[in-house]
């Protein structure tokens, strides 16, 4: 989301006549977009700012600006640091606020919760192959570790419409891969008119089914989803529509109840099993060849407050019996303002890492062995990018797959034979 919210930061820069400053020249103005989810991320942005001061004496008209995702108490720390701190959600008016700065004026750009209209803002996409397109922003639930809904506001949805002809003009102009962002994206609903001007109701389901139609060759990811909002519709839709990956981020966060509980997470760990159930069985029943398995993913938190070390092991043993693709493991931080905060964090953080260690190793075996099924097997990979002689690309699995080819290839769907697997890659030449 970060990264889609700074596509459209840069296009509204140059609107106003900037261009993206070479390496070896000084900027006029940084924009810092920042995360709040943890507390590492905060500490980046702090230790950049010493950076800034030294720039600043080489430029003393450089401006600095910090947006993104800011909770109240960083606000007023980096008030002294930023000449402006401006609302993702007031781009439109960034240029008014930025022109007010460069004269000498400062000016804080007041919080707009209720507002979507940025997200109209035509993107200046960091790529034209692989697309980020919001379809909300903010998030109703309340789970006690997260910052999103005190930085982002409540849930709001863009209609219909705005997301389909973003997606169409993407693909016309030569996209292969479309991302739907959202901090809980199976909680999209939008009204649209139909032609008798009955509205009528769209709901995540529906909104990927007309995606899907959209001529063209292109593949459909989308995170990240709840998994308390996953209905038998659309557990169906992700299935049956083929430009859909079969690759899902379905977050647990923890393998046992009680965190669950205190996480205020809306699901129990046997339900969470269950759902992974129905979804690997719809693939099966739908899709063809190596298309069959789905790929899961998940994200996991160690040492939240009270999590004793017999809690833990049951998220350890979760991880052994699904056997995910991948795992997104962090070490619990406490986020100003949520309800985790006021509970005591009495996991030290040298357990903490022990734990993150733990997971890990689980997951290098699990991932290993679901990788090796990949050998033998040519697939279709979209190449992204070059790296010491070799081009990096994903497969539809969200699988790292690297190969020697041309970097013209870049931006294109590749035919790789895999011939080698590792814990977090797979190594493979074109097929011919």
């Amino acid at each position: 989301m970060n990264k889609s919210d700074s596509e459209r930061i840069a296009r509204v820069l140059e609107k106003m006549g900037y261009k993206k400053a070479k390496k070896e020249e000084i900027p006029d103005i940084i924009v810092v977009n920042m995360c709040s989810v943890r507390q590492s991320a905060v500490d980046r942005v702090y230790g950049l700012t010493q950076r800034l001061k030294k720039l600043k004496t080489r430029n003393p008209k450089l401006k600095t600006i910090l947006t993104g995702c800011i909770l109240k108490e960083d606000r007023k720390k980096f008030a002294e640091k930023f000449d402006l701190i401006l609302n993702i959600k007031d781009l439109k008016n960034w240029p008014r606020f930025i022109k007010k700065a460069t004269a000498g004026k400062s000016l804080l750009s007041q919080s707009c919760y209720n507002s979507g209209e940025y997200l109209k803002i035509r993107p200046k996409y960091q790529n034209r192959f692989s697309v980020f397109i919001p379809i909300s922003t903010g998030c109703n639930n309340a789970c006690t570790y997260c910052a999103v809904p005190f930085t982002r506001g409540p849930l709001i949805c863009r209609e219909a419409e705005d997301i389909l002809k973003e997606a169409r003009e993407a693909v016309k102009k030569g996209a292969k891969e479309i991302w739907l962002l959202g901090q809980n994206v199976n909680d999209y609903c939008s009204k649209s008119k139909t032609e008798n001007q009955k509205s009528k109701i769209i709901n995540f389901a529906r909104l990927l089914e007309m995606i899907n139609k959209i001529k063209g060759n292109f593949w459909i990811r989308f995170t990240s989803p709840n998994p308390a909002d996953f209905s038998k519709k659309l557990i169906e839709t992700i299935a049956r529509c083929k430009k859909i990956t079969p690759y899902l981020n379905l977050p647990v966060q923890s393998g046992d109840d009680k965190i669950l509980k205190k996480m205020n997470r809306r699901y129990t760990v046997k339900e969470y099993k269950k759902l992974v159930k129905k979804i690997r069985s719809a693939f099966r029943r739908y899709r063809k060849g190596l298309e069959k398995e789905i790929a899961l993913s998940t994200d996991v938190i160690v040492g939240f407050p009270g999590e004793t070390k017999k809690q833990f092991q049951n998220t350890a043993e979760l991880l052994k019996e699904i056997r995910f693709d991948m795992a997104y493991i962090a070490r619990y931080s406490p986020r100003p303002g949520t309800g985790a905060e006021k509970m005591k964090d009495n996991v030290s953080d040298k357990e903490k890492r022990r734990r993150e260690k733990e997971l890990t190793k689980i997951l290098r075996k699990t991932i290993l062995a679901r990788n090796k099924k990949f050998i033998g097997k040519t697939i279709e990979v979209l190449a992204e990018k070059s790296k010491n002689d070799y081009i990096l690309g994903k497969s539809r699995h969200f699988k790292t797959v690297r190969f020697k080819g041309d970097k013209g290839l870049i931006g294109n769907f590749v035919k790789i034979k895999i011939t080698k697997a590792q814990p977090f890659g797979l190594e493979g030449k074109i097929s011919s």
